[in-house]
């Protein structure tokens, strides 16, 4: 077992990671840029280091500034957290050549899946289900038009290096194909400096179904469930919940055992969540995160897991600490992303915190590292909280969201509160019934009137 673990992150992620370390009597070790030299997850590490400026190139995203710390610090091995350098393919490799190990997947693995269409052929090599699309690259408009009457319109253009909706367009029709293709190429190699596209069929009301899958690299892997990430704006999730409202047990059982056998196969390991639109019971393949997500206390409230705790396991050589037949789900689990953003229009909200009061009681989790008098720095991403509920049911874990998020107090910035107390009392909330289109299209009327 590992000795020292250095978190390459910041904020709620890299406290979640020091805490697992606590409970493993594992030292830990911050990295941090002078923006967060206050930070909570530098003041809870056993040691920190400060790796750069506030700007995260020279910073978080520094490999050789954080590979030195490794090395200062004498830590055994790197947790990325999600985000920054956790699907980073070619770090990955140069931690593992200083003689480090990296508590994630294998470098190849990320490098399969960072690749989209590199991705979803490896996808359905593997059985898993892919939306109707283009094999590989699309060259040009006009065999952007042949992939499209094969499939059907509505049709969606992806770049094949992209995320958070960059270089994505859709296309009704054949009218509007050349725009939406020269717009995504356009997109694309703005964003990523990779202008290739590939095409999808566009499915009109999906919602957004992700399966968790653990592996132990040895050739064993599992699957936790399901978590509905649907509640979308700009392609970002909002609210995530677990189990899904509208898949049934046969429908998990399904997929499950599907991702659970491609992992297998594959030998993946650790964490890695595997995304699919969901359609008239038909799950179809997006993109496999190889990472921790976000989203992962609503799986670990129903499963009574700790991932990162497995994650540092399986990197340390040990085994899973369960097998597919020990995991039942227990209950209803929601979270809500709370972002320090000025409603109606999300612009961000740095600033000075005057009053923090955190939720409590049963079924409450709150993962954040803000404080009172925490200053808010502008230079990274406006996620500052995460609000986990678990309840016995859905209708309970609502409930309970209701009654934590009035509890909840975040003085001197602006945060995105008032948007869930608001969803809260809409009946496609409280029923389940939402597509990943619903959000926007709400918003769009909210604002509107």
């Amino acid at each position: 077992m590992f000795e020292k673990i250095l978190i390459a992150n910041r904020g709620e992620i890299a406290l979640r990671v020091i805490r697992a370390c606590r409970e493993m009597g594992i030292a830990s070790v911050a990295v941090h840029s002078t923006a967060d030299s206050d930070a909570m997850h530098v003041r809870m590490a056993d040691e920190s280091v400060c790796i750069g400026p506030p700007a995260s190139p020279q910073s978080y995203l520094s490999q050789p500034a954080i590979i030195s710390a490794c090395e200062i610090t004498g830590a055994q091995a790197i947790h990325p957290g999600y985000g920054f350098l956790s699907e980073n393919a070619g770090f990955v490799q140069m931690v593992e050549d200083h003689g480090i190990a990296f508590i994630g997947p294998s470098a190849e693995h990320i490098r399969i899946m960072g690749d989209k269409i590199t991705a979803k052929e490896t996808a359905k090599a593997l059985g898993i289900p892919v939306v109707p699309g283009s094999d590989g690259g699309v060259p040009d408009v006009e065999a952007a038009r042949r992939v499209a009457r094969e499939i059907g319109y509505p049709v969606i253009i992806k770049a094949t290096a992209g995320g958070g909706g960059r270089g994505m367009k859709v296309a009704l029709d054949e009218a509007q194909l050349e725009v939406a293709f020269r717009t995504a190429r356009s997109e694309a190699k703005a964003a990523f400096g990779n202008d290739e596209v590939y095409i999808e069929k566009y499915l009109q009301r999906p919602r957004h179904i992700e399966i968790q899958v653990f592996g132990d690299g040895k050739g064993r892997a599992v699957h936790l469930g399901e978590r509905d990430c649907s509640l979308q704006r700009r392609h970002q999730k909002v609210l995530e919940e677990a189990p899904g409202p509208v898949i049934t047990a046969e429908q998990r059982d399904r997929i499950g055992a599907i991702c659970a056998n491609a992992m297998a196969e594959l030998g993946y390991r650790g964490a890695g969540t595997i995304e699919f639109l969901f359609e008239d019971g038909e799950f179809y393949f997006i993109e496999m995160n190889t990472r921790l997500q976000v989203e992962h206390p609503v799986t670990e409230a129903i499963f009574g897991v700790d991932l990162v705790r497995q994650q540092i396991l399986v990197a340390s050589g040990a085994e899973m600490e369960f097998r597919q037949e020990d995991l039942r789900i227990d209950g209803h689990a929601i979270e809500v992303r709370i972002n320090a953003e000025k409603l109606p229009n999300f612009a961000p909200s740095p600033g000075r915190i005057s009053q923090y009061h955190a939720p409590g009681g049963l079924g409450v989790r709150m993962d954040s590292a803000i404080y009172d008098g925490y200053r808010i720095p502008p230079y990274y991403d406006s996620l500052i909280a995460k609000l986990i509920v678990h309840g016995r049911d859905r209708p309970e874990a609502l409930a309970r969201l209701r009654r934590a998020l009035g509890e909840l107090i975040v003085d001197g910035v602006d945060t995105t509160v008032p948007l869930f107390l608001e969803l809260l009392d809409n009946p496609d909330i409280q029923s389940g019934d939402y597509s990943i289109h619903w959000l926007e299209k709400w918003l769009a009327a909210h604002n509107a009137t």
